[in-house]
């Protein structure tokens, strides 16, 4: 038992030593400009298909290792530097949450980038290791493990060096304590931001290479090292080169001894296999219990300007509002034909989604990213009274909607006591966790297939997408289910700018912008938070049945960590804080209305559709920080405000008027 551990935990040391990697190359960027980048596992990707295609032939001339190993690294600080010229400087001084949704952009338009150029198909990265094997105990380990960990251990030398020994280091730590005060003696943050993200661009490239013997090069799998790097960097506080090498060895070496416990038999199975997604749930605890050692929040870097969220500006008008969305929703639904009739009803399923998102995020400042997963939670549970009790509309739907709350009351529990980047790296890996222990189990979710959801009635009458009513095309799915998603989805635009109206409301706005301040004035600011979290995880849980009813079924891949981390994007296009803005996130989310008539009438579908969304998603956080919804609103004010003034004026003029002509007659009189 001893020497197997021992085995496992030596096969471990490779993986921890990517997982160890990145999460180097994530302090370092955290250290130099207080940005969480969530591309960095996306830069590794670059740097792994950069190898391969230098090694390869690929673009007709193949490299030896070495000058291949150099024009790689080149690469992946090119992606580096254009990265922080283009997109982090331009927001360096917005809102946490827009530059870590600028990171997910860059991630977005890499992944599309290196699919468009080299395909689906995975490439396998060379080797630049020895192909040795070390036998421990009679069993045999490849040497490139201890090879990786090496390399990274002497990476992690070197960067603790320089940053404890030289002026750069120094600077770097100074800047990061207090920005003013560096700016002050003389330092630039920008020339500090650059250097440190050129130095974290070059460790993510070498990760790219070494890690070969146990990643390939392809859209997803080093992209997602991120999950468990982020927890071993939240060990470290974001300031420990040192506690993230250490940490990032300790989870690749917990993920290979919970490997070798599936082997034994009193391991749980599912249908026979060993119990899914119990590494990535393992992650999570870890972040959790990170989170309890360290304390609340991440260290503050003392920026000279941070902008807060955008504003969340007080409904006017509601009736008015919901009567043209009722009306045009009608419409469409029986005139549109059946394709854009179903994707008009995913952009209505879209917009419930961004809509919890603006409860959550907008208005209350706690960055989740776990929504998707809400709904996720709700549709499989809306598929199992189905399948299993024969209970269906409209109990299975109210008990999917519950069970969203509870899960995200648990979610919120945390937000007691974590705020801001924090809670969105904890809500990452906990939607990476239930997605792989959760959905991707039979017993909870739908295993490796689909589970069934059969379609709702009410009364006897059929309304979902078979009903008799088929618009004017006569095809399905029916506008029947649209009619009663757009229902869902006017209540629920009533109810969050009902909730923006009322005093909780103003108490949720006081916790965002002031969390001390707002205990002060009298607020209960743990109450706020879980009302927040219960309402914005019952909008959830609505989307969750929406969508398994359009759909006929859930299964995991619904509801994956990408479509999470896109709906926060889309929430942050339309406006995070406006209700418009959901209803316009819902529009151009993945599937919905926009991106269907750019894929029937531009031809624009795919990876191409993946490119197209992060690059609008760059330029509207650094043209329009507000969202769409928000620079409208601010357009509209400042014309109406014009408007006002030249009312105002107009009416002055005209009552000086007479004053003025009578007192020309009477001196002509005189």
């Amino acid at each position: 038992m001893i020497e197997e551990v021992v085995l496992f935990v030596l096969l471990g040391i490779g993986a921890g030593a990517v997982i160890a990697g990145i999460a180097m190359a994530v302090v370092v960027t955290y250290r130099g400009s207080g940005i969480i980048n969530l591309a960095i596992g996306a830069v590794s990707m670059v740097a792994a298909y950069m190898f391969w295609s230098l090694r390869s032939d690929f673009f007709g001339v193949t490299l030896a290792t070495a000058p291949a190993v150099a024009v790689t690294m080149l690469a992946a600080i090119l992606v580096g530097v254009l990265s922080e010229l283009l997109v982090f400087r331009p927001l360096r001084t917005s809102s946490p949450l827009a530059k870590l949704v600028a990171s997910l952009g860059i991630l977005l338009i890499l992944q599309a980038t290196m699919l468009l150029w080299f395909g689906s198909a995975s490439k396998q990265i060379p080797s630049v290791f020895p192909t040795d094997i070390v036998e421990v105990f009679d069993a045999s380990i490849p040497a490139n493990r201890f090879w990786m960990a090496g390399v990274v251990v002497l990476m992690a030398l070197a960067l603790g060096a320089l940053f404890r020994w030289t002026r750069f280091g120094l600077a770097t730590r100074a800047a990061s304590e207090n920005e003013v005060f560096g700016m002050l003696a003389g330092l630039s943050p920008n020339q500090l931001s650059m250097a440190n993200t050129v130095l974290a661009s070059a460790v993510a490239g070498a990760m790219g290479i070494v890690a070969a013997p146990l990643a390939q090069a392809d859209s997803t799998t080093l992209v997602f090292f991120i999950v468990p790097a982020l927890a071993a960097a939240l060990f470290a506080g974001f300031t420990s080169l040192s506690i993230a090498c250490l940490a990032g060895f300790g989870v690749g070496i917990g993920q290979s001894l919970i490997f070798w416990a599936s082997t034994l038999s009193w391991f749980p199975t599912d249908r026979g296999n060993p119990l899914p997604g119990v590494q990535a749930l393992l992650t999570f605890l870890l972040l959790v219990f990170a989170l309890s050692l360290r304390g609340a929040s991440l260290p503050s870097r003392g920026e000279l300007v941070e902008k807060r969220l955008p504003v969340a500006p007080r409904p006017q008008r509601l009736a008015r509002p919901a009567v043209v969305l009722a009306v045009v929703g009608v419409v469409l639904l029986i005139v549109l034909p059946f394709g854009y009739r179903q994707a008009l009803m995913l952009s209505l399923v879209g917009m419930v989604v961004c809509l919890s998102l603006v409860v959550i995020t907008g208005f209350v400042g706690q960055v989740s990213i776990a929504q998707v997963t809400l709904a996720g939670v709700s549709g499989f549970v809306v598929s199992h009274m189905i399948v299993r009790a024969g209970i269906g509309f409209p109990w299975g739907p109210i008990a999917g909607s519950v069970a969203g709350v509870v899960v995200g009351l648990i979610v919120g529990a945390s937000a007691l006591r974590v705020r801001g980047a924090s809670l969105a790296v904890v809500t990452l890996a906990g939607v990476v966790a239930i997605e792989q222990f959760g959905f991707a189990n039979s017993r909870w979710g739908a295993g490796a297939s689909g589970s069934p959801v059969a379609q709702p009635g009410l009364f006897g009458f059929d309304i979902g997408s078979s009903a008799g009513f088929r618009g004017l095309d006569g095809k399905v799915p029916s506008p029947v289910l649209g009619f009663l998603y757009l229902l869902v989805v006017i209540a629920l635009c009533l109810l969050v700018a009902q909730l923006r109206r009322s005093v909780l409301g103003q108490q949720m706005l006081a916790v965002r912008a002031n969390e001390r301040a707002a205990a002060a004035a009298g607020v209960n600011v743990a109450r706020v938070k879980i009302t927040a979290y219960a309402i914005s995880s019952f909008i959830a849980g609505t989307a969750g049945w929406m969508y398994a009813y359009n759909f006929g079924s859930v299964s995991a891949a619904r509801f994956g960590i990408l479509i999470a981390l896109a709906f926060v994007a889309f929430a942050y296009i339309g406006g995070i804080t406006m209700v418009s803005g959901a209803v316009i996130g819902g529009l151009v989310a993945t599937e919905g209305l926009v991106p269907y008539f750019f894929q029937t009438l531009l031809g624009i579908s795919g990876n191409w559709t993946l490119l197209v969304g992060g690059l609008i998603l760059i330029v509207t956080l650094i043209q329009n920080p507000e969202g769409v919804a928000g620079t409208t609103y601010r357009k509209w004010q400042a014309k109406r405000r014009a408007a006002t003034a030249a009312a105002v004026s107009s009416k002055q003029a005209t009552r000086s008027a007479p004053v003025a002509s009578g007192s020309i007659s009477a001196a002509g009189e005189s």
